[in-house]
């Protein structure tokens, strides 16, 4: 069986996307592109996969064919759901469900925790990242009254930063940041703000105010994460965060390293340098915006080059 899957992105319109996507030499649509599901398998869009004896299949039917080349956990859908976004503007003040909340309210759909890693961002780039209100009557009561000022926390933003938020933590990326984001493979959200916009059909984009009330953490916790440091012959690997659904981490190679690979599916994506991955006798070139898997069948890869990658695995 493979031992190594290169996947090809899908793009997705937004209302506050841009054309930033085309740094990775992707060959984006028209329009506002926002998002680009780089390693996905999920009913609103799947992978293809593009090398090797699956090439042609959705990442979605390789892994509802043979599920254990790619995690070593049986799942009931394939865990992970990995994006690269491009907020030009604003995106919704949003939260999304726990995994009970979701099998109840939305037809089975998984939950959503999520982390952001800062690819880029403009001088003065923010987001919102949780809320001020310390009991949940506050929390609705500033809902009802648009007090958005008041409740949302906001927090300067740099290259570099990286945000664990857990389901029920309400949220939003600001204009001029690109975030490399890794998430449960789900697309639920629920918008309690979205700064009275209108779409290109003339209309506000719905809202989901009720749902965010039943769902949103009351008080906001910050989760901050230790970054662990491990440096293997030329490669500098630093654990972003390692929790109950993913595992992130950076590799930065200078020369070449040879490294073991998780026990589970790894995922990766180039968001810096060129340089070649080897896989068993076979080698492979990579450059920048190039995502890929190393299966179950995979123990180990050598990695050559100038290259800055971010990984993650299903735990």
């Amino acid at each position: 069986m493979d031992k190594i899957i290169f996947l090809e992105p899908i793009f997705f319109e937004r209302i506050w996307g841009g054309r930033n996507l085309e740094k990775f030499d992707f060959e984006i649509p028209n329009g506002k592109i926002g998002e680009a599901w780089v390693v996905a398998a999920h009913d609103n869009g799947s992978s293809k996969i593009v090398n090797g004896s699956l090439k042609g299949k959705t990442l979605k039917e390789a892994y509802e064919e043979c599920p254990e080349l790619f995690t070593e956990k049986k799942y009931n859908k394939y865990p992970l759901l990995v994006k690269i976004l491009d907020a030009s503007d604003d995106l919704s003040v949003q939260v999304h469900p726990n995994d009970e909340y979701a099998k109840v309210n939305e037809n089975g759909e998984l939950g959503k925790t999520e982390c952001w890693y800062v690819i880029d961002a403009k001088e003065n780039a923010k987001l919102i990242y949780g809320h001020t209100a310390k009991i949940k009557e506050e929390f609705n009561k500033k809902i009802d009254n648009k007090e958005w000022e008041k409740l949302f926390r906001k927090e300067k933003v740099k290259s570099g930063d990286f945000f664990y938020i857990p389901a029920g933590t309400l949220h939003a990326i600001g204009g001029g940041n690109l975030i490399y984001e890794v998430q449960q493979n789900s697309d639920t959200t629920y918008r309690v703000y979205d700064f009275d916009r209108i779409d290109k059909t003339g209309k506000k984009r719905e809202l989901h105010v009720e749902k965010t009330k039943d769902v949103t953490s009351v008080p906001f916790k910050r989760i901050i994460h230790e970054r662990e440091i491990e440096v293997k012959e030329e490669a500098r690997i630093t654990t972003l965060v390692a929790e109950r659904y993913f595992s992130v981490f950076k590799i930065e190679v200078k020369e070449e390293a040879t490294l073991e690979k998780n026990k589970t599916g790894n995922l990766f994506t180039v968001l810096e340098g060129t340089g070649e991955v080897t896989v068993g006798n076979e080698k492979y070139k990579l450059q920048k915006g190039d995502s890929f898997i190393l299966t179950t069948e995979c123990n180990s890869y050598k990695l050559e080059g100038e290259l800055f990658l971010i990984g993650s695995y299903d735990r």
